[in-house]
């Protein structure tokens, strides 16, 4: 098997010249393998000593974490997700954003649990609650999946829905905005915030001759 030697080295210690001995040989297949994480000099008595130390072998990355990442599902703190289930069964996954807030709601929804402590037994908020209610009341399973990132810009006001939204606004002029959003979910299964039908509105007031 190969070898290779480390370089003598030479140095002078009080004005006398001091021999540098062979120090240490290092297997060329365990070098492949374990790398070498530092070469630590030190001097003893007029000796250079290479220290060589084992590089820890990089863990492989974990094939779902990184799916769930891709998929905008990764659970950013899942060492906050405290309940039973995700610490006893293998099937929870505390990574899985999707499975913790669809596990947090039916928390509420079918064992009776407060909001406050199904929030905080998932490591959530309690808006991520109310968010992760309406869109599973809108959208069902799939809209608990994080949207791609966009232009902000109100394409879900379409002109059928404003064509409702005045239409809306006709029948009773001081109906509020919350209201309006409330009526666009149920009619077309979309969320839109409230300011954003003010805003809308607004655009549509001015458009008027």
């Amino acid at each position: 098997m190969p070898h290779v030697l480390t370089p003598l080295c030479r140095r002078r210690q009080r004005g006398r010249p001091a021999s540098v001995r062979f120090l240490a040989w290092v297997s060329l297949w365990e070098y492949a393998l374990l790398g070498v994480i530092a070469a630590l000099w030190s001097c003893h008595g007029g000796v250079m000593v290479l220290t060589l130390t084992p590089m820890t072998k990089r863990k492989a990355p974990d094939p779902k974490t990184e799916a769930l990442r891709q998929r905008r599902c990764l659970n950013p703190n899942p060492e906050k997700v405290a309940d039973p289930l995700f610490k006893e069964s293998q099937f929870f996954d505390p990574r899985d954003l999707v499975q913790v807030k669809y596990e947090m709601v039916r928390r509420v929804q079918l064992d009776g649990q407060t909001v406050s402590d199904s929030a905080a037994a998932f490591g959530l908020s309690r808006p991520s609650f109310y968010q992760a209610q309406s869109l599973l009341e809108t959208g069902g399973l799939p809209a608990l999946t994080p949207q791609k990132p966009g232009p902000r810009r109100s394409h879900k006001l379409d002109p059928d829905v404003m064509r409702f939204l005045e239409q809306l606004r006709s029948e009773d002029s001081s109906i509020p905005a919350s209201e309006l959003a409330r009526r666009i979910r149920e009619r077309f299964a979309l969320r839109v915030h409230p300011r954003s039908i003010e805003r809308a509105l607004a655009r549509q007031e001015k458009k008027r001759p």
